[in-house]
This record gives C-alpha cells, sequence and structure tokens, in this order.
C-alpha cells in the first residue's frame, strides 16, 4: 500500500508542475523516476515515450501507466496514471470556475507566454541528455537525421517515423548479431 501511495504522489507531483504537454514533462519523469526514486534508467524512460507517442492517448498518461504497471502490474499502472491526471482535473476545474475573469487579464498572458518560454528550454535540455545516450553510434545518428528529415522536410507521421525507426534498428543492430552467431 505505501508503494502505491508513492506511486500516486510521484505522479501527482510530476502532473501539478506540468505545463505544455507530454514532452514538457520529461525533464520532471527524469528527475523524478531516473535520478530519485531510480525506478527507471533514462534508456527505458526513452523507449516509454517512444511507445507512448504510437501508442492512442496523451504521451504522458502513457509513460505513467507503463511505469506504474512496471512496479506494481495492474493496480499500479492504474494508480499512476490516476496520479499523473488527478493534478490536470484540479486545476482544470478550479480555472473554469473563475475563467471568465481572468480570459483577457493580460498580466495572465505575459505569465504564460513566460511559462511557455521556460517549458521550451526545460524540453530542450532533457532532449540533449536523451540524445547523448539514446544516439550512440553512426547507425544513430543516421537513423536521426533520416528521422527529422521525414519529420521536418515531408511531414511524414510520427508513428511512421518511429515504426521506420524500428525496423531500421532491428535491420542495423540485429544484423551483426546473426553473423557473429554463426560463425560461433
Amino acid at each position: 500500500m505505501k508503494e502505491l501511495l508513492t506511486l500516486f504522489f510521484s505522479f501527482f507531483k510530476v502532473g501539478l508542475f506540468t505545463f505544455g504537454g507530454g514532452y514538457a514533462m520529461l525533464p520532471l519523469l527524469q528527475d523524478e523516476l531516473v535520478k530519485k526514486k531510480k525506478w527507471t534508467t533514462d534508456e527505458e524512460l526513452l523507449d516509454y515515450f517512444s511507445i507512448g507517442q504510437c501508442t492512442p492517448g496523451v504521451i504522458a498518461v502513457n509513460v505513467s501507466t507503463f511505469i506504474g504497471y512496471k512496479r506494481k502490474g495492474i493496480l499500479g499502472g492504474c494508480i499512476a496514471t490516476l496520479g499523473i491526471i488527478a493534478p490536470s482535473i484540479i486545476i482544470i476545474t478550479l480555472i473554469a470556475a473563475v475563467l471568465s475573469i481572468y480570459m483577457g487579464n493580460t498580466y495572465v498572458n505575459y505569465a504564460f507566454a513566460g511559462i511557455r518560454i521556460a517549458v521550451t528550454a526545460l524540453i530542450l535540455e532533457t532532449l540533449i541528455k536523451l540524445g547523448k545516450k539514446g544516439i550512440a553510434d553512426h547507425w544513430g545518428i543516421a537513423i536521426f537525421l533520416c528521422a527529422c528529415l521525414l519529420l521536418i522536410l515531408f511531414n511524414v507521421s510520427a508513428i511512421i517515423i518511429v515504426i521506420l525507426a524500428a525496423l531500421a534498428g532491428t535491420f542495423i543492430y540485429a544484423l551483426p548479431q546473426k553473423k557473429k552467431g554463426k560463425k560461433e
């Protein structure tokens, strides 16, 4: 029971301080789950985000469900998911109650403009850290550059890019293993 409460409040804390969606949550998840709790590694977190990108639903909810499931099975997945969405439900309910009062407030708009800039910096910093671990060799660089080109120049769906990258990774990294296995 104690671990379920820890699971809930860890994700609640991340959900409470995240602005900007799943990618903005990445630095907070990395800090809480990889560094502090050691429930996952950077590589696993990157894998969860990749899978979360391809599965239906919100990335942050998918990632929390995966990690909760890894920790405590189905109940852990449900508790972690509840933890990540509870702050949004509470905050949205409170905002909806007073929305009309602050809708056109210039200072509120300025505050959110500042928050968006900070979130962008947090995402960039985390991407650089995870990129160093996820792109480990020249093949990783090639897959990364191809994915960027497909995404930026040709506007290919992220799902297709992830599937193509998975196929490329499987082909590139599994082929040498098969050759080694035949020699032995």
